[in-house]
């Protein structure tokens, strides 16, 4: 599939978001960054992409750790400008820890500066191409996609994804999340769109279908709550897994036991406690072909 040679995208694995490297006469942009653990990864790769250019401009479309967790290391090296969704500034510039989603969930991102904000309805120039920022709560409450309407590209981080989207979190801390997620697919059903660079998973073009499953997804999720909890917990277990390749499975509990988010839902979700919880989340992973149990270990695996 054939994009503006403006636009380069790196396909990630899912401890890390994709990446998108936006080149402009001038200077050159990015969007997202990735796991803290790819840091190195994530640099190597942008690095060669430049050929001897100037990485000027970083976008986070949300701060969940695997979208900003390499922004750090490539200030370091770049010193580029960082501009992060306007709702997010204040937690970022005083590090709150308990306003931001790293410890929430057990992750990790180190800490980062921002120059600048992106406000919903914004118009940017990236790759000499004008891009519209769009508003897209749903996964993330402040999360933005961007939209390039003379190329009918969209970058939508977790808002849409091939199969689906990711994790509706905000259901999980106490605010809603079903309808916004339902409102931001209309947003998408409304653009002219005949790309899609999702944060994760390849870039793709059959937008309608995409969007389909989407909202049946949504449905079946918000018919039942208890259904977004369980997935979030797999998919939580299995970051930290990835993370980490391997882990005792008498320390899972203990593990979860230290992630406020994961024991928020044990609790509400499941009435049940973090060692309890470890039990029925490994047994879905190892059910899914996603981990398995050698010798009292729990593995990475699929």
């Amino acid at each position: 599939m054939k994009l503006h040679p403006s636009i380069h995208v790196f396909e990630r694995g899912w401890l890390s978001s994709n990446n998108v490297l936006l080149f402009g006469r001038h200077d050159v942009a990015m969007i997202d960054s990735g796991y803290v653990s790819h840091k190195q990864q994530t640099l190597d790769l942008v690095r060669h992409a430049l050929r001897g250019r100037h990485l000027d401009r970083l976008y986070n479309t949300h701060l969940h750790s695997d979208h900003c967790g390499g922004n750090a290391a490539l200030q370091a090296h770049f010193g580029c400008d960082t501009f992060i969704p306007e709702a997010e500034a204040e937690k970022v510039r005083h590090w709150d820890d308990d306003a931001l989603s790293f410890k929430a969930t057990g992750q990790q991102c180190e800490r980062f500066s921002i120059d600048g904000v992106v406000t919903p309805g914004d118009s940017l120039v990236l790759g000499d191409l004008e891009w519209q920022a769009l508003g897209a709560p749903g996964h993330h409450a402040h999360s933005l996609i961007y939209y390039c309407p003379s190329e009918k590209v969209l970058v939508s981080a977790d808002a849409l994804w091939q199969n689906g989207f990711g994790v509706i979190f905000p259901e999980l801390e106490g605010d809603e999340g079903f309808a916004e997620a339902g409102a931001t697919l209309d947003v998408i059903a409304g653009l002219d769109v005949k790309v899609v660079i999702p944060g994760h998973g390849a870039v793709f073009e059959d937008v309608q279908a995409a969007l389909s499953r989407a909202r049946r997804r949504l449905d079946f999720l918000s018919a039942d709550p208890k259904r977004n909890a369980e997935y979030a917990v797999k998919v939580l277990l299995k970051f930290l897994l990835l993370e980490r390749q391997s882990m005792p499975v008498a320390a899972v509990g203990p593990l979860l036991a230290s992630i406020p988010l994961m024991d928020t839902i044990g609790r509400k979700y499941f009435g049940m406690n973090p060692d309890e919880l470890a039990a029925w989340a490994i047994k879905q992973l190892v059910r899914a072909c996603s981990a398995r149990v050698d010798n009292d270990i729990l593995l990475n695996d699929g």
